[in-house]
């Protein structure tokens, strides 16, 4: 080994790598390190973890995600999407390259909630959730209406005021839940099934009054919007201020701007009804009067009548007009049976000049061999038949002796 080759140091890949990974780790900067870039060949593994890559137009760098903190994520990550990661650099041995190992994300120049806001939204509205056709009028005046909210605060207290001096007794049933913070979502679905199995209560709200988009973050929960659509009761949503608008909103049979607007559309108004109870009620004794009116006219104008002033005499006519048919009757067939008689009359005649019984009055016979055959012609027989004579008064039984010719003229 040559001089200069003994001083020089050996190293194999995996020290090489090890050393530079010890180099990447021990380096503070790069511990705790925030990185904006655009993501690309992203994928969610089976297993929760996240592989991508952050490039920009110069140079990328692979990324990895473990599930512990995907799970955090308040959106869903996409190529293409522009996001800052914050996460530690160090070096994969196996494949000997550098990797930022991220433990928080977010959207680069939008909000992580309002992102995630936009993509579930897109997303139930593209299966249908969203539908107008979907949604069910409320009923004109429920039995009883149900709150889900939390059992303090503004909130219900409005709710509670209007619908009192809208419709007082009007049965209120309130479900009570968390309307912001962790497990408030749950909540929200639990109350919402509960008051929905009442037996009376024909609508619910669900809401709460103003806030921040995380204070409201709730009420954008996919859990929370498909127990709303399966309710078997409408349901109007009235959260936070007019200009506030949650995933619940949407899939609501109606939105409210407020708590108290809700209640305004949901509890009828008592004076309201009464009015329209009275209305009706003059309409209907109007049109009583009226009807009642008429039938009197209609009945004077009957009793008026002749046939009702003088009934008897009516009777006399009709008595008449059926003795005058009877007559008719009578003399149409008498008529008619004297015609048919004279019509048989003359059919006896014809037939009776047709008859072989008057043809045999004059002194013909038939002749008929013992079989019943009648004789036209003597080639019928042979001598020694036995023939039967058929005469005007009585019958002869014969035997042929002799065959004149047909042609042979007989005395």
């Amino acid at each position: 080994m040559r001089g200069g080759e003994r001083d020089r140091l050996l190293l194999t890949v995996l020290e090489l790598t090890r050393y530079v990974k010890r180099m990447l780790d021990d380096d503070r900067l790069l511990q705790s390190v925030w990185v904006q870039g655009e993501i690309s060949n992203f994928k969610w593994h089976h297993s929760g973890h996240i592989y991508f890559t952050l490039k920009d137009e110069y140079s990328q760098v692979r990324a990895v995600m473990f599930r512990s903190y995907a799970n955090r994520l308040r959106f869903r990550p996409e190529n293409g999407m522009q996001v800052i990661v914050q996460g530690n650099v160090t070096v994969y041995e196996r494949d000997g390259v550098y990797q930022l190992y991220a433990v928080a994300m977010e959207p680069a120049g939008l909000g992580a909630l309002h992102l995630q806001f936009e993509q579930l939204k897109r997303r139930l509205a593209a299966e249908g959730l969203f539908d107008e056709a979907l949604k069910r009028p409320l009923p004109r005046l429920p039995r009883a209406v149900g709150l889900v909210t939390a059992p303090t605060g503004a909130a219900i207290r409005d709710m509670i005021t209007v619908a009192r001096r809208r419709f007082p007794g009007l049965r209120l049933v309130l479900a009570p839940a968390l309307v912001q913070g962790e497990g408030a979502a749950e909540s929200l679905v639990r109350a919402l099934s509960l008051v929905a199995r009442v037996p009376e209560v024909d609508v619910i709200i669900i809401g709460r009054g103003g806030g921040s988009l995380e204070d409201l973050w709730a009420f954008n929960d996919e859990g929370l919007a498909r127990a709303i659509r399966a309710c078997p009761v409408p349901v109007v949503s009235a959260v936070g201020h007019e200009t506030d608008f949650t995933i619940a909103d949407f899939a609501a049979d109606l939105r409210a701007p407020t708590p108290s607007a809700a209640a305004e559309l949901v509890v009828p108004s008592r004076s309201e009804l009464l009015g329209v109870v009275d209305g009706l009620r003059i309409r209907l004794a109007s049109a009583a009067r009226r009807t009642v009116e008429r039938k009197r006219i209609l009945l004077r104008g009957l009793a008026e009548r002749p046939v009702l002033q003088r009934p008897q005499g009516r009777l006399m006519q009709d008595r008449q007009r059926l003795d005058e048919l009877a007559r008719r009757l009578e003399y149409l067939g008498g008529s008619l049976l004297a015609a048919r008689r004279r019509d048989l009359g003359a059919l006896a005649g014809r037939l009776e000049a047709l008859s072989p019984l008057a043809v045999l009055s004059r002194g013909y016979a038939i002749a008929r061999t013992s079989e019943g055959r009648v004789i036209k012609e003597a080639t019928q027989v042979q001598p020694g038949d036995r023939l039967h004579l058929l005469l005007h008064k009585g019958s002869l039984r014969c035997q042929v002796e002799e065959i004149e010719d047909a042609g042979e003229a007989t005395e």
